[in-house]
């Protein structure tokens, strides 16, 4: 039986890695998809290869015309929006807090965290015609501890949580709930390809040996955490932070005797 039949969901950060994964995954599920995302060529790919279930519209996260347009196109197309995935998210070239830039600053907190604050705010009214319905914001592990070099990252992936918090208190009412989940890492471009030329990419100065689980995640075990948080099986749950980090935070392990 598909879980989500019928229902219909808006995925930002929707055409590569993590996001294409919860897309494609949504329609085998019974879902109708709005794929949202900046890389036009790759989205409107993806949404070829799912089919008739699956649209896809430029979402420049940062720009509330962009929001606006995505969930009017989820209402044309399928009707109101069921479930929001604020996917969307860029990260940081690592440098010290002395050394970065306020253009990057910037950038990075408009679509990591403003990203997904305009995006709550444009599917509130739709979620609302759809009798509720669930948002999920996906933060990261940065958003429980510090890490050196990365600051505007870890501060926006921070800001996640107190967005879904506050979301979750406001929005209990019209019954829709309102989670995040934070991967560890996650075996797509975001981490084995550069951030930027010149930037090595995370991939190669990670490593998951210290750790409990030694290796990085599937874009698929982050994508089945989030469907059971917006299926009927996670009914219960709002304002809830879900770690799957392999676990990373809880630092080194016993090694093998």
């Amino acid at each position: 039986m598909q879980r989500f039949t019928n229902q219909v969901v808006l995925v930002s950060g929707g055409a590569g890695g993590q996001g294409a994964s919860h897309a494609r995954a949504y329609v085998h599920e019974g879902a109708r998809v709005v794929v949202g995302d900046v890389r036009d060529d790759a989205g409107e790919r993806l949404a070829d290869e799912l089919g008739d279930d699956a649209v896809y519209t430029h979402l420049d996260v940062t720009k509330e015309q962009d929001w606006t347009d995505a969930v009017a196109l989820a209402e044309h197309r399928y009707g109101p929006i069921d479930i929001l995935v604020n996917n969307a998210g860029v990260g940081s070239p690592p440098v010290l807090i002395e050394d970065g830039t306020l253009e990057d600053w910037d950038h990075i907190m408009g679509v990591n965290i403003t990203g997904q604050y305009l995006g709550i705010r444009a599917a509130i009214p739709s979620l609302r015609r759809a009798g509720g319905g669930s948002i999920v914001n996906i933060a990261s592990m940065a958003a429980n501890t510090g890490i050196a070099y990365l600051s505007p990252y870890v501060v926006s992936k921070w800001g996640v949580r107190g967005l879904t918090r506050t979301a979750a208190l406001e929005l209990g009412r019209d019954g829709i709930r309102v989670n995040s989940i934070h991967p560890g890492v996650v075996d797509t471009p975001f981490i084995t390809e550069p951030l930027r030329p010149g930037v090595a990419p995370v991939s190669d100065y990670y490593s998951a040996e210290p750790f409990a689980i030694k290796r990085m995640a599937q874009p698929s075990e982050i994508t089945d955490l989030l469907l059971f948080v917006t299926s009927d099986a996670g009914a219960f749950l709002t304002g809830s932070e879900l770690v799957a980090d392999g676990g990373l935070l809880l630092g080194p392990a016993v090694p093998a005797a």
